[in-house]
């Protein structure tokens, strides 16, 4: 059966439409909101599959009757606010290129921090969106299911990083806007960074035990206050690059943790 369009909406005042254009554009926002969104059909499936509650669809006209629309529609709880736009105002407020037209307005989850001994990923002021996009991605393949953020990381459920992460964020628990000594004070698993300063070599320390792998900021890296905590573990490159980049190095990382448990 075919889903019919809702009431079109054509004014960019709608309020809907303001709000969505703010949280799509503006940091700022999202975080006052508490909101984000999703677009495109590949995230707001990722939602579907966690059970992740949407407050609010929206759609272009034309895009109604697109079957993995039509599909998505079916699947959506029955209380679920779905607004229609035309298709010159959803092209307007848009931030991706031409593809499937629809959106979604979701709330960012604030999980409580509580004490961690197991295994978890830090991302210390790492402020590109791809690079934090990326690597809760690895996190998700890798099994590591707890990400903490400190408070200049970028945001991981702005619409960017969302992207780059490919909805790796529903299978996640992600801690953001926390300080250095919130990590010290809360996560009790041997905290392990990457340096160009010590003898050790990933391949020959034993990762095989609960590790906190701290990925840093792309310029200056790990913070010293979290660097002091930490054994400092190095990636070798024998042709003597500068260093690498910070979502590449977090992968090496995570796939050594995986390869010494899973297939040694």
């Amino acid at each position: 059966m075919t889903l019919e369009p809702t009431e079109l909406i054509t004014s960019d005042k709608n309020t809907s439409v303001k709000l969505v254009k703010a949280l799509l554009s503006q940091a700022r926002q999202r975080k006052k909101q508490g909101q984000t969104v999703l677009e495109g059909v590949h995230l707001i499936d990722a939602a579907l599959r966690s059970d992740y509650p949407f407050v609010q669809i929206l759609l272009a006209e034309s895009a109604h009757k697109h079957p993995e629309v039509q599909q998505i529609l079916t699947r959506l709880p029955t209380y679920t606010s779905i607004l229609t736009l035309s298709d010159a105002l959803y092209e307007s407020i848009r931030s991706l290129g031409t593809g499937i037209d629809i959106m979604a307005i979701i709330n960012i989850p604030t999980p409580s921090l509580t004490m961690i001994d197991y295994d978890c990923l830090i991302l210390n002021d790492v402020q590109d969106s791809g690079n934090v996009g990326t690597l809760l991605r690895t996190a998700a393949a890798t099994g590591i299911d707890t990400v903490l953020c400190t408070s200049a990381t970028a945001q991981a459920w702005s619409p960017k990083t969302l992207r780059a992460g490919m909805g790796a964020q529903f299978a996640l628990t992600i801690y953001e806007g926390l300080s250095s000594q919130d990590i010290l004070d809360y996560v009790q698993t041997p905290l392990l960074a990457t340096s160009s300063h010590t003898d050790t070599l990933i391949y020959e320390h034993d990762l095989t035990a609960p590790t906190a792998w701290i990925m840093g900021h792309e310029g200056q890296g790990v913070c010293e206050e979290l660097m002091q905590c930490a054994t400092p573990i190095a990636l070798p490159q024998p042709n003597g690059q500068e260093s690498l980049n910070v979502a590449i190095a977090g992968a090496l990382c995570l796939y050594e943790t995986l390869r010494q448990r899973r297939y040694n």
